[in-house]
């Protein structure tokens, strides 16, 4: 990462410096990250990719505050996150970090509406009132293309939809960030097109900062730089010159 020194509107959304993490198995250390040195300016989307064991997905627990590193420097938005209390980093994953994972993580008893609003349930803000968290969770819901699915549970969509559904729960809360796991594991290569076209209109319409985590190549070229892990340190880091360009054909189907 380059030492320049950032004020203002120009810090970087997401630093790491030096990031280490050493897991325990079966009583030998494994490490998974060793020493990760990287930024992502607002408005990037980042896919970050290499082999199993690579450290990718333990880079993304990190970035989505759901782990901490055992050295190194996390700072988002400006704020050095890497050894906040559980309470404060919960604040954080709620009110900054959206996340789709490979798994929709629905609730199969509660409508898509009802599933987008539940973000805002645990926002302790008397200005949300119900009706507001259901105007905003109608908006999230078109923008993926499903307004006219709100009333409909997840055995009554696709997996596409459902994929869907869950990216507007991420936005409902106009996230600093958006970070994917392997968003398209469980989709066909149709379906998957359509949800990563999504990410890509949302990059390029809101410009919304997106971090991927996938071991697909042809899901890694819908964003503009992609990251290279492997044995635990970033190979490569490139910017995508073949980015793939077919957004918003197939969000309202």
């Amino acid at each position: 990462m380059s030492q320049t020194q950032h004020t203002g509107a120009d810090l970087p959304v997401i630093a790491v410096h030096d990031l280490t993490k050493t897991y325990a198995m079966e009583g030998a250390p494994v490490h998974a990250l060793r020493g990760v040195t990287l930024e992502i300016r607002r408005g990037e989307f980042v896919s970050v990719v290499g082999p199993s064991g690579s450290g990718k997905s333990t880079f993304m627990h990190i970035l989505g505050c759901l782990d901490q590193p055992a050295s190194g420097r996390y700072v988002l938005e400006g704020r050095d996150v890497s050894r906040l209390s559980d309470d404060e980093l919960s604040a954080i994953r709620n009110r900054q970090i959206g996340f789709v994972f490979q798994g929709f993580n629905l609730l199969p008893r509660t409508s898509a509406i009802e599933n987008v609003e539940l973000p805002l349930l645990y926002t302790p803000d008397a200005r949300i009132t119900p009706a507001e968290r259901r105007r905003r969770a109608s908006a999230a819901l078109a923008a993926v293309g499903l307004q006219d699915r709100a009333d409909h549970h997840p055995n009554q969509l696709s997996g596409g939809q459902q994929q869907r559904v869950a990216i507007a729960r991420a936005l409902l809360n106009d996230p600093a960030i958006l970070l994917a796991d392997e968003p398209t594991g469980n989709l066909d290569s149709e379906t998957s097109v359509e949800v990563m076209d999504i990410f890509q209109r949302l990059n390029e319409e809101r410009g919304l900062t997106i971090v991927l985590i996938t071991h697909e190549p042809q899901v890694a070229e819908y964003a503009s730089r992609i990251v290279r892990f492997k044995d635990g340190r970033v190979v490569s880091d490139q910017r995508n010159a073949s980015r793939r360009a077919d957004v918003g054909r197939a969000v309202n189907s």
